[in-house]
Parts: C-alpha cells; structure tokens; sequence
C-alpha cells in the first residue's frame, strides 16, 4: 500500500499538521523537527498528494510564465531557469507566447490566475496600469520590465549599451548607427538611454532576422562604421545583408549584437555582444514569486551584463 502522511507522522512521532507544515511551510517547524520529518519521508518513500496538499494549503502547486516570442532563443534560457528554481521547490510551471500582442498577454495572465499560484511576464508590452491591475489579480513577477510596486528583475540593458559604445569608442569608431527595436519595447528605451546620443537613431525594427536583414540596407547608406544593433537576431540579420553584399565585417564596417544567444558564437564573424544573465533572471524570479507567496513586500533585482568582444568589431578602415 501507498505510504500515507499518517504513516510519516507517526513513525516521525510528530502530528499530521507539522508533516505538512514541515514540507510546505518549513519555516514554521523547528528546524531539528523538520530534519526528522525529511529522514522518515525519504526513508519511507512518501510522496505527497498534491491535490489533497492543495486543499489544505489553498495552493495548486503550479506557477506560470508568459513570454513574448518563443522562437526567440533569448526567452528559453529564461525558461530554463524558471523550471530549475521551481522544480527544487517541487512546483510545476505553465508556459505560454503572447506573440508579442498586449490583449493576449493580458488574456494569458487572466486565464492562467486560476491555474496558478502565480505568474512571470517576460518583456512585457502592456502599459503599466494595466500590469498594475494584473499584479492585483495574482502575484506577478517582471522580467525586463519595471512598474512601480510590482516584483521585478532587471537585467541592465542601460549599462550594456553603455559599454558596448564605450567598446566601439576605445576602437577609434565615432560615427554609429543604432538599429533599434520595436518602439514600444521597453527595454528598447533602456538601451536608448545607453546610448546617450552617442549613436545616430535609424529607426524601430522587428526584433528578428528579417528585421535586421532590412535595417542594414538602410544602415548601410548613411555611412556609419559600426552597426549597432538592438539584439542578437537584428545583428545576425545585418550580418548576412552585408556577407551577400560584399561588405565585409569588421574589415569594412563593426558589428555589435545584445543578448549573447548561442548563435552569436556560431555566425560569421563571431559577434561583439552584451551577455545577459537570463538563466539566472529566471531564478530569481521565481525566489521573488515565493516570497510574495509567502507575505512578503514587492521587491525589485537588478542583474550586470557584461561586454564579450568578439571578431565583429575592430578599429575602423583609416
């Protein structure tokens, strides 16, 4: 027969009540009692009922996460540290793509507040009053987004631009041209704000291949040695523009990515990009949502990136 909670309690020489305390609120056992608690649960193979640990603790186990685009590779990594920090704590999670559109990430969010204890928005594109309104909903954690009294981790996009440039600058480039991304992203305007009008401003471009395939046409025509680009997938994009162009990089013209994919090591040349910490920005965001869980005040992160100079830039053609 199945081994019961009953069974662990009384081999435990503890109540039911601190057996269910002692493995879905450990902070209210004393920490020699729910040791005791562990060693009879492993010893005896029990594994709890979620659905009737459900009942008592009014949880369902599960949290969600909602992103954007997922055939962009910068949001499986997110992923991936989501599930790692939520497995250890015996939790599943929900995932789902907005498809980059405002309604449906709302609709997402609704529709999941009842499947889950909470929900993780990467990127998100709605307004802050509307955030403001799911935050109220259920508890929610941001990734790459800031509204205030709403959990969030930032990864710093503002301190990455900065240093991207800085890197261009030390090289000898002074003309740059920046290949931005959608204008309503927000963490295009963080990168903006990197920037410090120290790049001339081509225009907003789909966050994609194709996307980058078209802003270096233009990019192109006015001159500039360096393309800076507002990712890693618009980089690539410009990179094979100017490979079927005849252009060659960084010979002729510098190239910088953001986000550091695995494709950025993979293309050719090797691209010049900033390294955001996405596994761990998962993690802690589902740390973030535990504590909110739990009573805890909202709380705001905030993560370095970090400059990886590759072959795709070098000091401009004299």
């Amino acid at each position: 027969m199945a081994v019961t909670i009953r069974d662990v309690a009384l081999q435990a020489q503890v109540s039911v009540s601190t057996v269910s305390r002692a493995l879905s609120a450990p902070g209210l056992v004393k920490e020699a009692t729910r040791q005791r608690v562990l060693d009879v649960v492993a010893g005896l193979g029990y594994q709890p009922n979620r659905a009737a640990r459900s009942l008592i603790t009014g949880r369902t186990g599960n949290l969600g996460i909602v992103v954007p685009d997922l055939l962009n590779p910068f949001f499986p990594s997110i992923l991936r540290g989501v599930q790692t920090k939520a497995g250890e704590a015996g939790t599943s999670v929900f995932f789902t793509d907005s498809r980059e559109d405002p309604q449906t990430e709302a609709e997402l969010v609704r529709t999941m507040a009842a499947q889950v204890d909470g929900v993780v928005l990467c990127a998100s594109l709605l307004s802050d009053e509307a955030i403001v309104d799911l935050a109220a909903a259920t508890p929610l954690v941001l990734i790459n987004r800031i509204v205030p009294g709403v959990s969030s981790v930032l990864m710093d996009s503002a301190s990455g631009m900065e240093q991207v440039v800085a890197h261009l600058e030390s090289l000898g480039h002074r003309d740059h041209v920046y290949l931005g991304g959608p204008a309503a992203a927000w963490s295009n305007n963080r990168r903006m704000q990197g920037l410090a009008g120290r790049a001339r401003l081509l225009g907003s471009f789909d966050p994609n291949f194709g996307g980058g395939y078209a802003a270096a046409e233009q990019a192109l025509r006015t001159g500039a040695t360096a393309f800076v680009c507002y990712n890693d997938l618009i980089a690539l994009g410009a990179l094979a523009f100017l490979a079927e162009h005849g252009v060659r990089v960084p010979e002729q013209i510098s190239v910088t990515g953001f986000d550091d994919i695995l494709y950025a090591t993979m293309c050719h040349p090797a691209l010049t990009t900033v390294h955001m910490p996405t596994e761990v920005a998962g993690e802690v965001a589902v740390d973030l949502l535990a504590s909110l869980l739990d009573g805890g005040e909202p709380e705001h992160r905030e993560l370095p990136t970090t400059l990886v100079a590759r072959a795709s830039t070098a000091p401009p053609r004299a």
